[in-house]
């Protein structure tokens, strides 16, 4: 087996800075080679851990020295996607790294030469090999990617608000109980028209499962707050929007402004726009009107349905403290007198009644469960009916390996 190149390590610490981003951190990551093997990986890690020390290469090096157990990495080479800070910089040279190897150059604050070169300072008592731009374009484009990301994500919360709605105030959502993912918005699809729509997306993007919750009405997606930490521990992806009207979305001040037809596109638009593949839908309540003839439009997507008699909301007795939050005034509860009596528009949903009766008699493949407000033993612990769940829509993975 041939020795591995330079190339080759870099493409581990490629693999490391792929972790990072997964994690929301920016995309850099390390590895320690010591006599062609690799000893020690590191990825950024500052906001995960509070630590404005967290390099990818500080935690590497950290990782090496308690392997060899010596602060001194004589005859180590470090392999990083990203030029080194001042920061790491100084800690490679006070360990005695042999080598620092890295990928793309960085304009704001390299140390490698980009900005300043304090490998080059030749009045030091250790001297660092340096060899940059290995594996330079996968390692800047990883960094293009995670910003220009970032970018849109920051685009998308900005967006300009209509004059005919109104924005529940961030400060409202600070201090809700057992909410700890954060927010998601998309503005653009077309049947927004510029209102700015409110979800949560955990998990991995490419799970072989996706929940997609849709509150009941009156409620909003932190009624599924106890659910998602079951679904997410499964290995799951989960999905859960605010309609218009409520939760962190927009708000319409006119009560005319929502009918069903229009919500049924939105929640297809971002069906489409989220790529959401191998989809248990998850219809909690009133939820169930609309929701049933969501499938039928893309069959292919749609693994499973769960019907939920009842999930606790943010309305009745017994609410607890911040639960209000979306409507902090009767301006922002045009949505709540539109669905006072059912859905708005109920006509365009009976429209659809023929068609989704006939789809899920005869073209539905999927599996179905429903739970009963009798079954109170399931439903009074969300965390419990949604286990329940998990063991239904136990579905195989999609592309299973070929057998011989």
């Amino acid at each position: 087996m041939r020795p591995m190149s330079d190339d080759d390590f870099m493409r581990l610490a490629l693999a490391e800075a792929q972790r990072a981003a997964e994690a929301g951190e920016v995309p850099v990551g390390a590895v320690v080679v010591r006599n062609g093997e690799v000893i020690a990986t590191g990825r950024n890690q500052p906001i995960a851990g509070h630590d404005p020390t967290a390099h990818a290469e500080i935690v590497a090096l950290r990782a090496a020295a308690q392997r060899l157990g010596n602060y001194r990495l004589d005859g180590c080479d470090l392999y990083v996607t990203l030029e080194p800070c001042p920061m790491c910089t100084g800690a490679l040279l006070h360990a005695r790294v042999r080598r620092v190897v890295y990928g793309a150059r960085d304009p704001k604050t390299g140390a490698a030469g980009s900005v300043v070169d304090l490998f080059g300072q030749a009045r030091l008592n250790h001297q660092t090999t340096v060899t940059g731009g290995v594996q330079a374009q996968a390692c800047g484009q990883l960094l293009f990617a995670f910003f220009q990301h970032r970018r849109l994500q920051h685009k998308a919360t900005a967006s300009p608000l209509r004059e005919d709605a109104l924005r529940t105030p961030e400060a409202r959502f600070a201090h809700l109980p057992d909410a700890p993912w954060p927010p998601h918005y998309v503005a653009d699809l077309p049947s927004l028209a510029g209102l700015r729509l409110h979800y949560l997306d955990e998990g991995p993007a490419d799970a072989s499962r996706t929940w997609l919750c849709l509150h009941d009405v009156p409620g909003w997606s932190h009624d599924f707050r106890h659910v998602l930490p079951v679904f997410l521990a499964a290995g799951d992806r989960v999905v859960v929007p605010d309609l218009i009207g409520f939760g962190r979305s927009d708000k319409p001040k006119r009560e005319a402004a929502h009918r069903s037809a229009w919500h049924r596109q939105v929640l297809l638009e971002l069906v489409e726009r989220l790529d959401l593949q191998h989809i248990v839908l998850v219809l909690a309540g009133r939820a169930a009107d609309l929701g049933r003839t969501l499938p039928m439009a893309a069959p292919a997507r749609y693994l499973g349905l769960l019907r939920i008699d009842r999930v606790p909301t943010t309305g009745g007795a017994g609410t607890p403290p911040g639960a209000q939050a979306p409507f902090p005034d009767r301006g922002h509860q045009a949505a709540l007198r539109a669905f006072a009596d059912g859905w708005p528009a109920p006509h365009e949903l009976e429209a659809l009644a023929g068609p989704a009766e006939h789809f899920w008699q005869s073209g539905w493949q999927g599996r179905t469960l429903a739970l009963a407000a009798t079954d109170a033993t399931r439903c009074a612990d969300d965390a419990a009916w949604a286990a329940q769940a998990c063991r239904h829509f136990a579905f195989p993975p999609p592309h299973p390996p070929a057998t011989t």
